[in-house]
């Protein structure tokens, strides 16, 4: 496979990613899913720009892992074609990776956005 030089062209194939992961990943829908519910109530709670910004920071590094994590998964199912317990290591690993990465920003979202939702339901 040759590099294309055309930009289209790679914006394109990045493009075509993204929607394979949207259209095959049933965690990346979910995901992005939560993002824009996130999105939402940060809006609707009118948080400040900063906190805004390390939301969407957020979003994206998780969506990012999780497309990581599916490109590293295909790559090991290219390779390796039936099982074999050095892939399984690879595998989990990978999802484990993005299950620390879910953790860590649900810590982050809850912390931004609990305390404006108390105040703002009156707790």
């Amino acid at each position: 496979m040759t590099k294309s030089k055309n930009w289209w062209v790679v914006f394109k194939n990045a493009f075509q990613g993204v929607i394979y992961a949207f259209q095959t990943q049933r965690n990346f829908k979910i995901h992005l899913f939560l993002s824009f519910l996130v999105v939402f109530l940060a809006i609707w709670l009118d948080i400040s720009k900063t906190e805004f910004l390390f939301l969407t920071l957020a979003i994206i590094f998780g969506l990012t892992v999780e497309m990581a994590n599916t490109a590293f998964e295909k790559t090991v199912d290219l390779v390796i074609e039936k099982y074999h317990p050095q892939a399984k290591i690879a595998k989990d690993v990978s999802a484990g990776m993005m299950l620390i990465a879910s953790f860590g920003l649900a810590l982050m979202g809850l912390l931004i956005l609990l305390p404006p939702l108390w105040q703002k339901l009156g707790f």
